[in-house]
């Protein structure tokens, strides 16, 4: 299982709002069924590396469709194959150790 890190940020929308695009963009996630959990500065999501790929493609092409101009989107990958792990157990270990 592998987890994505995705920011995904439309440009020439004429607002500094984005809240709008995000929850369209959300609507794609939860159509996915993938575990995510969104947060102040972008969403993580866990799954298959396909997975993952497939509905970061198709997040990424809702600002488009919703008449952004330009759209940037950030991904930073975890894709960890000795075992098995999502984010809640990587923050978990984290603070285990403190």
């Amino acid at each position: 299982m592998a987890i994505a890190e995705i920011s995904i940020v439309p440009i020439g929308t004429g607002s500094t709002s984005v809240s709008r695009y995000v929850a369209s963009c959300l609507k794609v996630l939860d159509a996915s069924g993938l575990t995510y959990e969104l947060h102040g500065m972008g969403t993580i999501i866990e799954g298959e590396l396909h997975d993952l790929f497939s509905v970061i493609r198709q997040m990424h092409e809702v600002p488009f469709e919703e008449g952004a101009g330009r759209v940037v989107t950030h991904i930073a990958l975890d894709d960890r194959r000795d075992r098995k792990a999502g984010f809640k157990e990587k923050v978990q270990s984290v603070v285990n150790k403190k």
